[in-house]
């Protein structure tokens, strides 16, 4: 009998600059967060509850419709042991898994590893966005970069089929020789030559989509309609990947995040009303971090960085809910001002790929950690 199991896909979206949780998931009932956050707290009358004592922002409307369908699961008071507070750093830990030591090897790489071994498909991983993140780097292992689908291409500025042709021949031919004369050279010619393989087949993508669904012409949107292209297509792509950014909010905060949640939330939507349209939702999970929350107490205007903070699980195959303990916002319970972690975020990641990858955890996450139930 002929197996029509599909292959479980993940994607991920980074808010970039350290989204405020406090923000996002809105402890509305507790006195304490008034107290801390008189310049930009979120009013309990404009909140959208959760429960009695926790509710969405209310830009976060679509983020509401998923968890009342039971589509999107809250992980609180995510971290690790001794939290850093630079960008970089922080973020190089969410991406690395090594809280303790500087890492290159992305865990997203690793994945991608562990689903093709052989690096047979040059498609298992896609990024939306300029560059690669650390999350998906690892030697050997291709990911596809890019910034717009419609247009993605080697060499795709030279009109002429057979003009391209012997253009892109010579560019096969001066990266191929580099295979094999060391690893740095190695490195560079197996990049060069997985992104001749996979451009032109990425851009049919877009070729062949259809949808009823108009997505809003915000970065956000504009690339999870890609990562839905690309689902759709059916190229083997199995972890993909974004971010978005403008969330380092130390002044005018309410503002600037505002549109931002507003935008994330939309574009959420849309993707997912896309994937149900293309029967398409029931193998897509989606994870949404941010490398660091903020401070308890705002500064007048905004909110510093800070620790402790949360992520969100989204998609059909989710088992919906409030996950973890909201950190207490009492100062003996802080962290020198911060929200105090309960959860490390290792078991939000060996959970995915343990549980919905179907891989080994420990090799991607390097230790076991505690599953959770959103699966």
């Amino acid at each position: 009998m002929t197996s029509t199991k599909k292959d479980p896909i993940l994607v991920v979206v980074q808010l970039t600059g350290g989204s405020d949780y406090m923000n996002m998931v809105v402890p509305y009932a507790d006195p304490l967060y008034y107290d801390n956050r008189p310049t930009v707290g979120i009013p309990a009358e404009d909140v959208l509850p959760i429960n009695d004592q926790f509710g969405f922002n209310p830009n976060l409307g679509a983020f509401k419709n998923l968890y009342d369908q039971g589509e999107v699961a809250v992980i609180n008071g995510v971290g690790y042991p001794n939290p850093n507070r630079s960008h970089f750093r922080a973020m190089d830990i969410w991406h690395t898994c090594e809280p303790e030591k500087i890492a290159m090897e992305g865990w997203l790489g690793r994945v991608i590893r562990d689903i093709d071994p052989h690096g047979e498909n040059v498609l298992t991983g896609v990024n939306f966005g300029r560059g690669l993140p650390r999350a998906l780097a690892l030697t050997g292992v291709p990911v596809a970069s890019v910034a717009v689908l419609e247009g993605y291409g080697v060499l795709t500025g030279i009109q002429g089929e057979e003009q391209r042709a012997r253009a892109l021949d010579v560019f096969e031919r001066m990266y191929s020789p580099a295979i094999g004369t060391g690893a740095a050279m190695d490195y560079l010619g197996r990049t060069g030559l997985d992104a001749l393989k996979g451009a032109d087949i990425l851009k049919t993508a877009a070729d062949s989509y259809s949808s009823t669904v108009e997505y809003a012409s915000t970065g956000i949107s504009q690339s999870l309609r890609g990562m839905a292209q690309v689902i759709f297509k059916g190229l083997g792509t199995r972890v993909l990947y974004t971010s978005q950014g403008g969330y380092d909010t130390h002044a005018n905060q309410v503002p600037v995040q505002t549109p931002l949640l507003s935008d994330l939330s939309a574009g959420i939507e849309d993707f997912f009303t896309d994937l149900k349209e293309h029967d398409a939702a029931d193998n897509v999970m989606m994870l949404v971090f941010t490398e660091f929350g903020r401070r308890v107490k705002d500064n007048g205007s905004g909110s510093d960085h800070g620790s402790g903070g949360g992520c969100y699980i989204i998609g059909q195959p989710v088992n919906g809910g409030m996950y973890g303990e909201y950190p207490s916002l009492k100062e003996v319970d802080q962290l020198d001002g911060d929200l105090h972690f309960n959860l490390d975020y290792r078991s939000v990641y060996s959970t995915i790929v343990e549980k919905w990858m179907d891989l080994d955890a420990k090799s991607t996450v390097g230790g076991n950690y505690e599953h959770l139930s959103f699966v």
